[in-house]
């Protein structure tokens, strides 16, 4: 099996964290390779809102404050020294498909005339890119959905109102302990025999 192979079926969401720093160097160096993914028109519309340190707390005090944290799961997961924050701009590939290359799309005309919102896919694959990316260098990550507090968390980080949101990225050194599974882990992985439709539905 290559090495990529292995770093794929190693990946697992970390969901229990050391208080250790992530180098800014390693970190930099995983979004250069997120910045690598696909993306229409090579628009990049894809940004990280990083926090660090204690300023995850800026977060976290939003999206899920003290009073409910009890009896959580998995309470080693506030303990993630990197918070990133995945966004991505529909103007950004709006403005990219009104430019002479791309301009006889119609894609140039707003957000409405995609029939797929290119901004989510490319913004997603960079998000994959970057999980990968961090197992290999030996950290754990989770993307987890921002559905409670996101309003507040927006408004904590001046996030522009256009940007959107796609979710947050934990990043860390794992503690090696054995942290509960998701409720989602039992769930049987389809085989390439049941995710393929050769020659049509």
């Amino acid at each position: 099996m290559s090495e990529f192979g292995v770093v794929v079926r190693r990946r697992r969401m970390c969901r229990s964290f050391r208080s250790d720093p992530v180098d800014r160097e390693v970190l930099d160096g995983l979004v250069d390779l997120a910045s690598r993914s696909p993306s229409a028109g090579k628009a990049q519309g894809w940004h990280l809102v990083v926090l660090e340190g204690p300023d995850t707390d800026r977060f976290w005090r939003h999206a899920f404050p003290p009073e409910r944290r009890t009896g959580f799961r998995w309470p080693g997961l506030f303990a993630a020294p990197v918070i990133a924050l995945a966004l991505v701009d529909p103007q950004a590939y709006v403005e990219r498909y009104g430019e002479a290359d791309k301009i006889t799309t119609g894609l140039g005309t707003g957000a409405e005339a995609w029939p797929t919102p290119y901004w989510t896919v490319d913004g997603s694959m960079a998000v994959m890119t970057l999980l990968h990316a961090a197992e290999d260098h030996g950290l754990g990550a989770l993307f987890f959905a921002v559905f409670r507090g996101a309003e507040e968390v927006r408004r904590e980080l001046s996030i522009p109102g256009h940007l959107q949101l796609l979710g947050a990225i934990a990043l860390g050194w794992p503690d090696g302990g054995e942290a509960a599974a998701g409720r989602s882990a039992s769930r049987v992985r389809r085989d390439a025999a049941a995710i393929i439709h050769r020659g049509g539905w």
